[in-house]
């Protein structure tokens, strides 16, 4: 058999195969998928963390500066998103993806991207500026929250695999973290927002709202430069 004809039996079987699909109630990890037509259902909120303008990053400094960014950034993205009962899904380059389940998880998710807003600008950025006094960079991000239910599948082939997370808020989240805006870093649906507690809504003293109204891709969103400290 050619390997052509083995890529179409392949393909054949997952077209054909039906699907086994379950309700979840915390987020899989690969194994407990089968990579058959194997999936489990769950309603959960997604955020994407994304890392502003890495192509000039990369291109306009050394390579060792664009690495430290990069770490820098994500390292906390990943820090932050645990310490808030995240569990991070994907890593896309300079962009983290995380999902949060159980209570409050949109709470959760705004919080931190609010409190990654804080870290780039009162750790990140000050340390940078400390260390490469010479260098015209700035650091900036964006971080797209949707909320979904999502149908989990295991992809890949044997040996070099891992889950996609099918569902249009991955989408959605993913164009949200791609904004680019002075100020705003922080972007949520509506259906996320009415979820949020009056923590995540609220700061200041007196207290106001931390988040701004605008329509985005034919959807209603609230953004916010707000940040949550950490300390």
């Amino acid at each position: 058999m050619s390997f052509g004809e083995e890529l179409r039996e392949e393909v054949d079987s997952i077209i054909r195969t039906r699907w086994a699909t379950r309700k979840g109630n915390v987020v899989p990890e690969a194994e407990d998928v089968q990579l058959g037509n194997d999936a489990v259902k769950l309603e959960g909120t997604v955020l994407y963390a994304d890392l502003a303008d890495s192509s000039g990053l990369v291109n306009l400094h050394s390579e060792t500066f664009a690495a430290e960014i990069y770490k820098s950034f994500l390292v906390s993205a990943c820090l932050i998103i645990r310490q808030n009962g995240g569990e991070i899904t994907a890593f896309d380059g300079d962009r983290v993806m995380a999902i949060f389940i159980g209570d409050a998880p949109n709470t959760a998710a705004a919080k931190t991207g609010l409190q990654l807003k804080w870290a780039v600008d009162k750790i990140i950025s000050p340390k940078i500026e400390e260390v490469y006094k010479d260098v015209d960079y700035k650091v900036r991000h964006a971080v797209g929250i949707d909320k979904c239910e999502f149908f989990v599948a295991r992809t890949g082939i044997r040996g070099s695999n891992d889950l996609v997370w099918v569902g249009a808020a991955a989408n959605f989240a993913a164009k949200l973290s791609a904004v680019r805006e002075e100020r705003y870093s922080t972007y949520v649906t509506d259906e996320v927002f009415g979820s949020l507690l009056e923590s995540a809504r609220l700061g200041g003293n007196p207290k106001r709202s931390m988040w701004e109204r605008r329509a985005f891709g034919g959807r209603t969103i609230h953004r916010s430069s707000w940040l949550w400290s950490l300390d």
